[in-house]
């Protein structure tokens, strides 16, 4: 089983991705707002990996925010990132013309990913002495 140095290396990766990604043209940046979810998504799993919790197989970061704020109420500070980053699951798999990603939503939703990934990461190095244990 992957531990969670493994979730947080596959999350610096898409990471990676979504930054390359910002120096593409515009069509692609659909995948940029992907990426930046599956950072995202791959930091918080990591952290319950850390925690010694069974990952659960879903992309909704809401739902797995809400685990980790059950592990640590720290990241309830995270609620606005998820909640932006959140829909970019679904809006960049499917082509659908209601959904228009524009560069500004690409480079706002790689800071996000970055303020996430970094977050979980401190939090891993330095955890908190006084957070449940599962």
């Amino acid at each position: 089983m992957p531990g969670h140095s493994d979730w947080l290396k596959k999350a610096q990766s898409d990471l990676k991705m979504a930054r390359k990604g910002l120096k593409d043209d515009d069509d692609t940046l659909d995948c940029v707002v992907y990426h930046a979810h599956q950072c995202a998504e791959k930091a918080l799993k990591s952290f319950y990996v850390f925690n010694g919790k069974f990952v659960d197989r879903t992309h909704d970061l809401e739902y797995l925010l809400k685990v980790c704020c059950d592990m640590n109420i720290d990241f309830l500070s995270l609620k606005d990132c998820i909640k932006k980053l959140n829909p970019f699951a679904v809006l960049s798999s499917y082509p659908d013309d209601r959904f228009n990603i524009d560069r500004s939503d690409a480079e706002g939703a790689v800071k996000l990913a970055k303020h996430v990934y970094d977050f979980v990461k401190a939090k891993i190095e330095k955890p908190d002495p006084n957070m449940k244990l599962f």
